[in-house]
C-alpha cells in the first residue's frame, strides 16, 4: 500500500474516532454527566492528535523538499480532519451550555 494512503487512512480513522468521541461527549452532557463528557472530549483529543500529527508530517515532508501528490484520499482526509476540529469546537461550546443550564 502506498504511503500515503496509508497516511490518508490513519488520518481519517483518528479524526473519526476523535468526532465521535466529541458527539458522544456532547450527549454525556445531555444527561448531566460531565464528568463521562470531560472525559470523552479528552479522548477525543488524544485521538484528534494522533491524525494531525500524521498530517504534519506530510506537511514537513512537503516543506522539505518532497512534494505531496494531492489525492481524492488525501483530499477526504483533510476534509476529515477539519470536520472534527470543527465539531470539536462546537461540542465544546454545547457542554458548556449544558452545565451552566444544570447550575
Amino acid at each position: 500500500m502506498d504511503e500515503l494512503v496509508r497516511t490518508s487512512f490513519q488520518i481519517i480513522a483518528a479524526v473519526g474516532g476523535a468526532r465521535s468521541c466529541y458527539v458522544e461527549a456532547v450527549d454525556a452532557a445531555k444527561k448531566g454527566d460531565f464528568d463521562k463528557a470531560d472525559e470523552l472530549m479528552k479522548k477525543g483529543d488524544e485521538s484528534f492528535l494522533t491524525g494531525h500529527d500524521a498530517h504534519t508530517g506530510l506537511i514537513q515532508k512537503e516543506a522539505g523538499g518532497d512534494p505531496v501528490n494531492m489525492t481524492l484520499m488525501i483530499t477526504h482526509a483533510e476534509d476529515q480532519l477539519m470536520a472534527a476540529e470543527t465539531f470539536k469546537i462546537v461540542a465544546t461550546e454545547l457542554i458548556d451550555v449544558y452545565r451552566h443550564m444544570a447550575q
